[in-house]
């Protein structure tokens, strides 16, 4: 079996950039990746401004609180630039108690599409989950999002439960 360290650096080292913890420096930069998670058709029950208000604002707590199950991420090109952002928490799974890793945002900077930087935050989250001994690694992802649901079937993933909503 591969150790978990080396398969981080082996996704880092194949996307040839580096995935750090963020920092207060990024946090202008995370703040502009929020338009990014509804660029796509929300459902009827979610206005955009509604979906980019509770982001900013739990973007904000998260990073305000630092709390110590959350770990936001910065990914960068070979020249420093920031390319993306992954948030990754640790959760108690509802069905058997066990610890899961869910990615809680993933988003890549406009401009930085189509270099593989997606997949290679997906390749860091499993390894980061491997390595804390998840059960499972999983995310959230809206019906519109063509783009991303493309990705992560392709990437293994497979859908486990369905959210419905109802507005009152």
């Amino acid at each position: 079996m591969i150790p978990a360290r080396f398969l981080f650096v082996l996704s880092v080292l194949l996307v040839c950039m580096p995935i750090r913890p963020a920092d207060v420096a990024d946090h202008a930069f995370i703040f502009d990746l929020v338009s990014r998670f509804t660029e796509f058709p929300l459902p009827a029950t979610r206005t955009r401004g509604m979906v980019d208000a509770g982001i900013r604002r739990d973007l904000e707590r998260l990073l305000r609180e630092r709390p110590p199950t959350s770990f936001p991420y910065v990914l960068e090109e070979e020249d420093g630039g920031r390319a993306g952002f992954l948030h990754l928490q640790l959760l108690e799974d509802f069905f058997t108690g066990g610890r899961n890793c869910h990615v809680s945002d993933l988003a890549v900077a406009p401009g930085h599409e189509g270099r593989g930087h997606g997949r290679g935050m997906l390749a860091f989250a499993e390894a980061f989950a491997r390595e804390r001994g998840c059960e499972r690694l999983t995310l959230s992802v809206f019906p519109g999002n063509a783009r991303a649901r493309a990705l992560y079937e392709s990437e293994g993933w497979e859908y486990e439960l369905l959210r419905m909503a109802k507005a009152l």
